[in-house]
């Protein structure tokens, strides 16, 4: 085995989400009623981030998040801030204009099917641009505080997908046509705002950046592509508008050389456990893996429904992949030993891919939970001791793999 890994990926990871305590679930909520103060928030926040990082420190993970508690849902604010986007409503937006979305969208679907438009409508109103400032400034901050500077590298902030408030609209409906003419130029200037942002990030000492994606995951589902198929005012068929997304992305993902970007590749973790979507990467394999500038894949694989490890055969030499072969959705603890086995099984689809040997194959993977734990504010069916347990799990399994490796 080569030499222990001192940067991200880890062996041992977690996709960045993490319970909530209730007390700051509700406070935020009382603070959004009006029943609050908000300065009766950040003290909380304060202490229940120095409280998950001390939680993570001890069950021996060296990324370290904030357990994304000083934001409401995994998206953050960066769209919201953005000069040009506008939030419409927070919550759910009933009698709202529901032809703006794209009725097949998995997550579009799974609210409309539950008389919910979906809880975020965030909309172009303008021409796009970043503002100079970070939304994850706050988080930035208190986690600098929490790690000495050594370990700066390590923090993990989680970004939103540069297609969050594109993929969910019809084509055309994501900005208005006397601001943009078409997608290219509303992706030029989202990129520039990604590009500002991780320049931003890198000059506050972050080198450790995860994109939430569940739109590429979206081109896995077969009723997805059924829909987008039978949408007639498409003007891309699916595969084009995949690889338009991944030449987009790619703008959006210049960044300086020793920053470390990951994209999470998410089915839905909503409330109560829920996913959104099924599939496969078998449709999208070759290109993810082998077209889109990351550096580290973060997969779902703790059910069937992302299909096998084959894929994983398209896996260039110099990119990880973190296997998500722990449920973060349900409290039943995996058996560490078919979990191990599992691991070895991708490792050589790996091999057979790049002709490497089943050691070499090895050393591109990590472990994690499959998603995060609270990718909304009231979380997973499980406990926090649940959660607790879950990583050291995690944990356990990369020391077994990867004995003295962080």
């Amino acid at each position: 085995m080569s030499s222990p890994k001192r940067n991200p990926p880890f062996r041992a990871e977690h996709c960045g989400s993490l319970l909530r305590p209730q007390e700051l679930v509700q406070k935020r909520y009382d603070v959004a009623a009006g029943k609050a103060p908000a300065s009766e928030l950040e003290p909380l926040e304060d202490q229940a981030i120095a409280d998950v990082v001390k939680l993570q420190k001890d069950a021996g993970f060296h990324v370290i998040s904030s357990g994304e508690y000083a934001r409401h849902m995994f998206w953050g604010t960066f769209f919201e801030e953005l000069n040009g986007m506008k939030e419409l409503q927070l919550g759910v937006l009933k009698g709202y204009d529901q032809s703006i979305f794209r009725p097949y969208a998995p997550d579009v679907k799974s609210f409309f099917e539950s008389k919910e438009i979906p809880n975020a409508v965030t909309v172009c109103v303008g021409p796009i641009s970043h503002p100079g400032h970070s939304s994850y400034q706050r988080e930035v901050d208190i986690m600098k505080k929490l790690v000495p500077e050594t370990e700066w590298k390590n923090i993990k902030i989680t970004m939103i997908s540069p297609s969050w408030y594109h993929f969910r609209y019809r084509t055309g409906r994501s900005y208005p046509k006397d601001v943009y003419a078409n997608d290219e130029e509303y992706f030029a200037d989202v990129a520039k705002a990604y590009q500002e942002e991780l320049k931003y990030l890198h000059g506050q000492g972050i080198r450790n950046i995860q994109i939430d994606d569940p739109n590429l995951a979206y081109f896995c589902s077969e009723s997805m592509l059924e829909g987008w198929a039978a949408d007639k005012d498409n003007d891309k068929t699916a595969d084009e508008m995949f690889d338009a997304y991944v030449k987009f992305y790619n703008q959006c993902f210049e960044r300086p050389a020793d920053m470390h970007l990951g994209i999470h590749l998410c089915r839905g973790n909503y409330v109560g456990s829920r996913h959104f979507s099924e599939g496969a990467y078998d449709n999208i394999a070759k290109k993810l893996f082998q077209d889109l500038n990351v550096d580290t894949y973060y997969l779902e694989y703790d059910t069937p429904r992302a299909g096998g490890f084959e894929p994983l055969a398209h896996l260039p030499k110099n990119k990880n992949v973190v296997l998500g072969v722990v449920t973060s959705k349900f409290p039943e603890l995996e058996n560490k030993d078919e979990m191990i086995a599992r691991v070895n099984q991708a490792a050589d689809f790996i091999a057979q891919g790049t002709g490497q040997t089943h050691e070499e194959a090895l050393n591109q993977i990590c472990v994690s939970p499959q998603c995060g734990f609270a990718s909304h504010a009231e979380g997973n069916a499980l406990g926090y001791e649940d959660m607790r347990k879950k990583l050291q799990l995690v944990r356990s399994i990369a020391d077994a793999i990867w004995p003295g490796q962080p």
